[in-house]
């Protein structure tokens, strides 16, 4: 999802700051959205002089699609990610679910302060009906996890985890 953002376009947009509003460990902290690769220096720089405690990576649904082979891809994400993180900021990665494996290769995961935020897209959901489950599978039978979870779609969505797209565009835009 790209921003809306007054006086600019979203393709310029590349880092900008606000509190973070979506349901995470990081719910409320002060936040440096980051789009697409930065260099972990400025961020931790800009970070700090703007008072931030989490970095969110992969704003704008900027991660991209790696393919588990490409280590020089995940190389430059990780890297820039451990950088902040050992600086001691929490830090966020929004990556589409296909990217999971390729992010436990990283070893990011194994850091507390780290928030692999797992975008799956669900269009239209209000349509789908009262019976709609969303099963949280394996890559295969039987091949990584201990079995399947299939939860109600309904039961997923509370009120208390909902964000509105009116809470979105109060950030301000850095660079």
């Amino acid at each position: 999802m790209k921003r809306e953002y007054k006086d600019t376009t979203s393709d310029s947009v590349r880092l900008f700051v606000g509190d973070e509003i979506e349901h995470t460990p990081a719910k409320g902290m002060r936040t440096l959205f980051v789009v697409g690769l930065e260099q972990s220096s400025t961020i931790v720089q800009i970070a700090k002089e703007q008072n931030c405690s989490h970095i969110y990576f992969g704003a704008n649904q900027s991660f991209p699609p790696l393919a588990l082979a490409d280590y020089d891809g995940w190389v430059c994400w990780e890297s820039m990610i451990q950088a902040c993180l050992d600086q001691d900021f929490w830090c966020t990665l929004d990556l589409d679910v296909a990217q999971v494996e390729g992010l436990l290769e990283s070893g990011l995961t194994e850091n507390r302060r780290f928030i692999p935020q797992i975008s799956v897209k669900l269009p239209y959901i209000n349509q789908l009906g009262y019976n709609a489950t969303l099963k949280i599978d394996d890559k295969d039978f039987a091949a990584t996890n201990p079995g399947v979870w299939c939860h109600s779609l309904q039961d997923l969505l509370k009120r208390d985890c909902f964000t509105d797209w009116d809470q979105y565009g109060k950030d301000q835009i850095l660079e």
